[in-house]
């Protein structure tokens, strides 16, 4: 079997491109006792990713420079000498992007592939499920009646954290980057509004006359301008939960905007900034309610599905030009079993 990976050639400066990436081929060393061959099936890529492939010191270890970059993975043991792990078994971990990987099992989560299709497993039931869970619920903690703005809201996060809400008895405005997708947020997934940022005349006034009873809680995705609309429009003791920022994930140099400290101070609102693991403990319980939400018809999930090793690259960039709807993953083999 011949073996592949892609390894992060170079940092970017700015946005990334395709020149930051490499392939090479790699010999697949023989299983010791304790060990499994996995077989890449389907590969996340993120936003956060971003980050990592920068030098900048942060929340995780950013990726060496001439090493297979890591992420979501969906993988199947096509090979074992692990007691705990039998051939045709599937997997979810932090993962190579790599065809095949020799693995001694550690961080490794198995899962029943007939429960919900495997992509969901880096998904809705995922990382971006917990993130939405965690980040809306523990953090927005929305109550019935209140409005709930999310941005970013036709990706990966932003879907669930909308139908979240919904699932609350809230009012959700979300704010997406295209008309299509402002049509699957309204017609498909029930949000009350939803705001075309490339074609509002004015952000400022659409949040506003969107939210005319002002934000409660809002969840951001993207920073930026669409972020410093929501503030001026948040009410007394609203709640912001920062999930992401990818509006700057790109920026050369310090980005520059409204000062948000008066703002929060004058309405004692909470703005608070967190990463998914920060919840593992609740990890279970998170998981279960997802599930059973999405059993019983209540989450509807949307993915972009690029098919081929090969593409891993370019479908990780399209995240920065939204090309996707919902979760971006890339389909890399089909089960052997």
């Amino acid at each position: 079997m011949e073996n592949q990976k892609i390894i992060l050639a170079n940092r970017p400066k700015g946005a990334p491109s395709i020149d930051n990436f490499a392939f090479e081929t790699a010999e697949i060393k023989a299983l010791q006792d304790g060990e499994i061959l996995l077989k890449s099936l389907v590969v996340s890529v993120d936003p956060y990713m971003r980050g990592r492939m920068s030098d900048a010191k942060s929340y995780v270890a950013p990726y060496e420079v001439g090493s297979a970059i890591t992420g979501g993975i969906v993988a199947e043991v096509v090979e074992s000498k692990h007691n705990d792990f039998s051939k045709g078994a599937v997997v979810v971990g932090n993962l190579p992007w790599q065809k095949y990987t020799v693995h001694n099992g550690e961080g490794l989560n198995q899962v029943n592939p007939d429960v919900a299709p495997l992509s969901y497993h880096l998904g809705i039931l995922g990382m971006p499920g917990l993130t939405a869970y965690f980040g809306l619920l523990h953090i927005g903690d929305p109550k019935p009646g209140e409005t709930v703005v999310v941005s970013g809201a036709a990706g990966a996060v932003g879907t669930i954290v909308g139908q979240l809400a919904k699932i609350k008895g809230c009012r959700v405005v979300g704010v997406a980057g295209s008309d299509d997708k402002i049509a699957y947020l309204k017609d498909e997934l029930g949000f009350d509004e939803a705001i075309n940022y490339k074609t509002a005349e004015d952000i400022n006034q659409a949040i506003a006359d969107a939210c005319p009873d002002g934000v409660d809680v809002y969840f951001d995705n993207v920073g930026g301008e669409i972020s410093d609309a929501v503030y001026y429009v948040i009410n007394k003791f609203a709640r912001i939960a920062i999930c992401g920022q990818i509006s700057y994930y790109n920026n050369t140099s310090p980005a520059t905007g409204l000062r948000v400290e008066p703002i929060l101070l004058k309405k004692s609102a909470l703005m608070k900034g967190f990463i998914v693991s920060d919840f593992a403990k609740d990890f279970g319980t998170a998981a279960k309610d997802l599930a059973g939400w999405v059993k019983d018809g209540k989450l509807q999930y949307q993915e972009t599905i690029t098919e081929g090793f090969e593409n891993i690259p370019h479908a990780f960039l399209g995240l920065f030009t939204g090309e996707n709807t919902g979760k971006q993953l890339v389909k890399v083999a089909d089960r052997e079993v």
